[in-house]
């Protein structure tokens, strides 16, 4: 079968199109006849040998997300899920190919009739992340949200189920005022820049330079307002060097939840922020689908994915492109020009 594997770690030239032995599931396991493919940022983390420390080698098949039809199954799992439609996790690896394996029936959700595959795999993941993220940074209704990095799939769902359940400002970072407009569509209030000044004034975001920390001090004293200022509830997607500044924007009894490291990992020193921080009581947290109960996850992307298909959430799809053009997918990530999630196809 038709695979994409990394065969070196660092640009996108590192992956190629490559020729694999079909799959067999092991007991327990599943294996789907691939239809679309969730392209992630933690793909492109990982291709980067960002997680390099975390055991990943070369010959890697990247992807986590795959939906289809369930082919085939191993022992112990019940045959009657075989010719259905679902969304499957394949783990940290595994799902840029014809032919993919979930490990478990947990790790499979089957897909409502009026949700297509390309759009399950925008939000199979995604709006599971935000949802859990809010709900770990206890949102409460009329309190201010800011969504740091909203114009991938986490940061899109996030904004919409923020707006959803009630806050009073959702606040996102973007690049630009055409995303900024876009996002507003979705539920969006307010537009801040990469530097987390208002768009407009958001010197160096259209490049997608970080602006210095001094940019956002001196918004916070020339005439801000408060509402743009301070926020009760961050959700953070970025992580990188930014990070810290991020922390500073925090209300008093403020949560900060990080959910990815798109950026890269902040520097050691973003501790010092949560200690400037110690007498407004803010606090910092991460949040990993893999800390949730996996009937709990799956429960709560069936009901994720059902609202989909209602048209209460929305799956953003970039671009769908042929399997083979992976790396070409991953070029425009790393440029910045993706708003949603690509979509590939075998």
């Amino acid at each position: 079968m038709r695979a994409i594997t990394i065969q070196t770690f660092g640009d996108p030239d590192g992956m190629h199109l490559t020729d694999l032995p079909e799959p067999t599931p092991a007991p327990g396991e599943l294996r789907i006849h691939v239809a679309a493919i969730g392209v992630g940022g933690v793909d492109a983390v990982i291709r980067r040998g960002g997680l390099g420390t975390f055991g990943f080698e070369e010959g890697l098949v990247p992807g986590s997300e795959v939906a289809g039809v369930v082919e085939s199954v191993g022992d112990g799992v019940d045959p009657a899920w075989v010719g259905r439609r679902v969304w499957a996790f394949t783990g940290t690896a595994g799902g840029y190919l014809e032919h993919a394996i979930a490990a478990s029936v947990d790790d499979v959700t089957e897909l409502p009739e009026a949700l297509s595959e390309v759009d399950a795999v925008a939000l199979g993941s995604a709006a599971p992340v935000a949802h859990f993220g809010l709900e770990r940074a206890r949102l409460a209704p009329g309190e201010r949200v800011l969504v740091r990095g909203a114009a991938g799939s986490i940061g899109i769902a996030a904004v919409e189920l923020a707006a959803r359940a009630g806050a009073s400002v959702v606040a996102v970072s973007t690049s630009s005022a055409e995303r900024g407009d876009r996002l507003r569509a979705l539920g969006a209030t307010q537009m801040l820049g990469r530097d987390l000044t208002p768009l407009e004034d958001a010197r160096g975001a259209e490049s997608g330079r970080e602006a210095p920390a001094s940019a956002t001090a001196a918004a916070l004293t020339s005439g801000a307002t408060t509402e743009l200022a301070e926020f009760d509830v961050i959700l953070d997607i970025v992580g990188g060097p930014g990070l810290a500044d991020t922390i500073g924007r925090l209300a008093p009894n403020g949560r900060l939840v990080a959910v990815g490291v798109v950026g890269g990992f902040p520097p050691p020193e973003f501790g010092m922020a949560l200690l400037a921080g110690f007498r407004r009581s803010i606090s910092f947290g991460g949040l990993s689908l893999d800390t949730i109960e996996r009937d709990v996850l799956a429960a709560e992307r069936s009901r994720l994915l059902a609202a989909a298909a209602r048209g209460e959430l929305t799956p953003v799809v970039q671009e769908v492109l042929p399997l083979e053009q992976a790396a070409e997918a991953h070029r425009r990530m790393d440029a910045g020009e993706v708003f949603g999630r690509f979509v590939l196809v075998p």
